[in-house]
């Protein structure tokens, strides 16, 4: 058999491998059940994100992007030797407006249903480390999220921890927990650092995300995000309790 390399991996995760290499790389995957989990997790995450934004290959063009009215040649100009002048100085007055550091909310929420849809559907690894480890598993993603994390009890709605794991995020580490009800239904709680102003934005807000319901808000540099594939109601109750423990 010829040596399997990362290319070869790549390309079977992909379904671009040609036919006659992958008898090679399935061996391979056989006698190496880490690369095999490893390369699975690549193709949960590829169709998880296929699924939340493949919709958006089917929406229109507006057509203020497709259209343009014509605009005399000397006005172009005009445009931009002004832009040539003011620019340095209309960066400065949109600094003072808009905070380079504030939060963005809808990106985060993205950002929360996105895992939520590749870890939630996992049977032999949703999370790092299990609810048996908890007093670890709070210490060490307080430690790697900078802030110090409780974990909300949900039992009395129905919801028991089955613990948690460590993301990455556009601002830094991210930490996930996740619950699951008798049914088998799980929720992920997200919480990520979001730089801004330290006054915190308190107020829920809702995100719907393919078949994933998610309430978030900001409080005091820090995101929150609820998610689950439940209706707008259940959810809201459930981030009450949440928001409710985390500030008492």
């Amino acid at each position: 058999m010829t040596q399997v390399n990362e290319d070869d991996l790549q390309a079977y995760v992909d379904g671009v491998l040609a036919v006659a290499r992958r008898t090679d790389v399935e061996a391979y995957l056989a006698e190496r059940p880490d690369e095999a989990e490893r390369l699975r997790a690549y193709r949960a995450q590829d169709a998880a994100l296929r699924t939340l934004f493949d919709p958006v290959l089917a929406e229109p063009i507006p057509p203020t992007m497709t259209e343009r009215p014509a605009r005399p040649r000397w006005r172009t100009y005009a445009l931009a030797a002004s832009l040539l002048v003011v620019g340095a100085g209309a960066g400065w007055i949109v600094r003072g407006i808009v905070s380079p550091l504030a939060p963005a909310a809808p990106s985060f929420a993205r950002a929360a249903a996105i895992a939520h849809a590749v870890y939630a559907p996992e049977v032999r690894h949703p999370v790092e480390v299990g609810a048996d480890q908890e007093d670890h598993l709070v210490k060490w993603l307080s430690k790697r999220v900078g802030t110090e994390l409780r974990v909300p009890k949900l039992g009395p709605l129905g919801f028991d921890l089955v613990g948690g794991r460590l993301l990455s995020g556009p601002q830094g580490p991210v930490a996930q927990f996740m619950y699951q009800d008798p049914k088998g239904q799980r929720l992920t709680l997200y919480i990520s650092a979001q730089k801004g102003d330290g006054r915190g934005d308190t107020a829920f807000r809702f995100s719907q995300e393919d078949r994933v319901s998610v309430f978030y808000w900001i409080d005091h540099n820090y995101g929150y995000a609820l998610s689950g594939e439940f209706r707008r109601d259940a959810l809201l109750a459930v981030a009450n309790a949440v928001y409710k423990q985390l500030n008492p």
